[in-house]
């Protein structure tokens, strides 16, 4: 979604954006990228347009990442990180309970967990190290924890919540070389 136009569009509710892996932000390119972009996009030669891979390379890249380990301390740094998100939850920390509307639910262990898998397999490794779970940690949390009237009346985001759980739940130690 684009946060600048946004005439004739309307937010997803929260089921719907529980649906997106991430929520990656994209800034403005610099001016020479810029220039390059106007360049490219504004004459009449236009470099004709070729697939990079197909739907059956896609779908072996797609098992390639599933393939990738996650050990069970992963998992649970991963469940315990979706967790302590949740208001409701008996453990869940005080500025959580505090500032916190709706939490991220199952599906965002779930998106950790590729997130960090696609992470490992690109940076050349055959197993998830917790570093990469907490690397993806805020494209995927961030749509996915609601902050309440209090916390837009402080002026505090998501993504500050986000921040202090990962300072809070610490991920296990791993022999993993990044």
């Amino acid at each position: 979604q684009n946060p600048i136009e946004q005439e004739g569009t309307y937010p997803l509710p929260e089921a719907q954006l529980d649906r997106f892996l991430f929520d990656v932000r994209v800034g403005y390119p610099d001016e020479d990228t810029e220039v390059g972009i106007l360049r490219s996009t504004t004459g009449l030669d236009f470099e004709p347009l070729s697939p990079v891979i197909n739907g059956e390379e896609t779908r072996a890249l797609q098992r390639m990442v599933r393939d990738i380990p996650a050990a069970e301390p992963a998992l649970r740094f991963a469940a315990q990180l979706a967790r302590a998100t949740r208001p409701g939850e008996s453990d869940s920390s005080d500025h959580v309970k505090k500032y916190v509307r709706w939490g991220a639910g199952p599906r965002a262990g779930q998106a950790l967990i590729l997130g960090a898998k696609a992470r490992a397999l690109l940076a050349g490794r055959f197993a998830v190290s917790p570093a990469d779970i907490v690397r993806v940690a805020r494209p995927v949390l961030r749509h996915r924890v609601l902050p309440n009237f209090a916390a837009e009346a402080k002026g505090i985001t998501a993504e500050q919540i986000i921040d202090g759980l990962l300072e809070e739940i610490k991920p296990p130690k791993s022999d993993i070389k990044l």
